[in-house]
């Protein structure tokens, strides 16, 4: 069994990520959405309220995708699911001089774990979760960077 693994925040979940997780779904038998414990970052939802965000927003994918929260470093959680490949997206330049510096450093902990990259569908090249919440702080419409669900928690969030 091919398991992916696709690692971020998602504090909100956006668009672009639900574009590259409907892709990647595609690669794998079974993708795991690893939402990082980062509290260093300042995140505006919990970890356990993004887990359940992910969670909602994939649910008509079924059980080929899971959910789950990590906090360790990203290689030991890969090997800890026997994840054979561990997907990023991509959406500009900027992106791929960090993703770079990550794979290679991916690869000198575990060279059988494979990073694939998918570029962002161009609809969703501009969208940062950092500026959704941005927006939403001064008070401007995120609708048509994530879905109505993510947008109605992102509004409660910033207003209380």
């Amino acid at each position: 069994m091919r398991i992916g693994l696709y690692p971020g925040t998602f504090d909100p979940v956006t668009n672009g990520h639900m574009d590259i997780i409907g892709r990647a779904v595609k690669l794998v038998d079974r993708l795991v959405i690893g939402v990082a414990r980062n509290d260093d970052k300042g995140p505006l939802f919990t970890t356990d309220e993004r887990v359940a965000m992910v969670r909602a927003e994939l649910a008509h994918l079924g059980d080929r995708v899971e959910v789950r929260a990590f906090d360790s470093l990203l290689m030991h959680f890969a090997e800890s699911l026997d994840a054979s490949i561990i997907v990023r997206g991509l959406r500009a330049v900027a992106d791929f001089e960090y993703e770079f510096q990550m794979t290679a450093m991916n690869q000198r902990l575990n060279a059988d774990i494979e990073t694939v990259f998918l570029m962002a569908d161009p609809r969703h090249q501009a969208i940062a979760s950092r500026l959704v919440k941005e927006i939403a702080r001064l008070d401007g419409a995120v609708d048509s960077f994530v879905s109505p669900a993510v947008a109605k928690a992102v509004r409660a969030k910033v207003k209380g």
